[in-house]
């Protein structure tokens, strides 16, 4: 539930469309619903507006599946699935046929379309995964990001072929393994903000992941975000808190 949805339930009380039992009865399930394995979050796109997102690793086809019926039945947000792997997406198409997919994120309801500029640039070919689940993310919430990929600092003349791009962007999240630099020169050229993702992808000293983690948490670039090590995911949500409301 969000604040338009309670706002139209309130509304309908005062005009006679629902009994306050009815209404009730809806306030009733908007904190969370007990599915047995699992309690939905309805409340969180009310409290913080992001509504909540499915993790898919660790949970069996069967629990993706009612979680996905959950959402679709009680909330009238968007829902995300993460992480997915082969049967877990089976099983959501199968309750939710429509989803649209990106990667191994799948959602429905997206939000409609927001007037902002969001960049996703990526170090590699290799960090798509990552890319992958902050656009699908994105998008869920409403916002259709420009993606660049592999414009990794190995090959700089990549990135500022670029530069009017980064320019103009309202954020920008930097998705990138091994050293990490891409982060620390994005937010060295652009006024916008930036958060990076740091990827295990990487050779023996990239400590899957680690190495580009402490290298853009050490970043001298000064108001550089960092969020853990492949969190797409994160990084697309900490966009959507700082951009402004459309």
């Amino acid at each position: 539930m969000n604040e338009d949805t309670l706002g139209q339930l309130l509304a309908n009380v005062k005009n006679g469309e629902l009994s306050i039992d009815d209404a009730v009865r809806e306030l009733r399930r908007l904190p969370f619903v007990d599915i047995g394995h699992t309690k939905v979050d309805l409340h969180r796109q009310l409290r913080n507006g992001m509504a909540e997102a499915i993790y898919g690793p660790g949970k069996s086809p069967v629990a993706v599946a009612d979680i996905v019926t959950a959402l679709l039945a009680e909330s009238s947000g968007p829902v995300v699935l993460t992480r997915t792997d082969q049967a877990q997406r089976d099983a959501a198409l199968a309750v939710g046929p429509g989803a649209i997919e990106r990667g191994t994120t799948l959602y429905w309801r997206p939000a409609p379309t927001r007037d902002v500029s969001v960049v996703v640039a990526s170090g590699g070919t290799a960090d798509q995964p990552v890319v992958d689940e902050c656009v699908a993310t994105l998008a869920a919430n409403g916002v259709e990001a420009t993606v660049l990929p592999d414009v990794g600092v190995a090959g700089l003349h990549r990135l500022l072929a670029n530069l009017d791009v980064f320019v103009d962007a309202d954020a920008i999240v930097t998705v990138a393994g091994m050293e990490g630099a891409l982060a620390s020169v994005v937010t060295g050229l652009a006024a916008a903000p930036v958060v990076a993702v740091p990827t295990s992808v990487g050779y023996g000293s990239g400590l899957d992941g680690v190495t580009a983690l402490l290298s853009m948490m050490a970043s001298c670039a000064s108001g550089l975000t960092v969020v853990g090590i492949d969190n797409g995911f994160g990084a697309a949500a900490a966009v959507l808190r700082m951009l402004p409301e459309s």
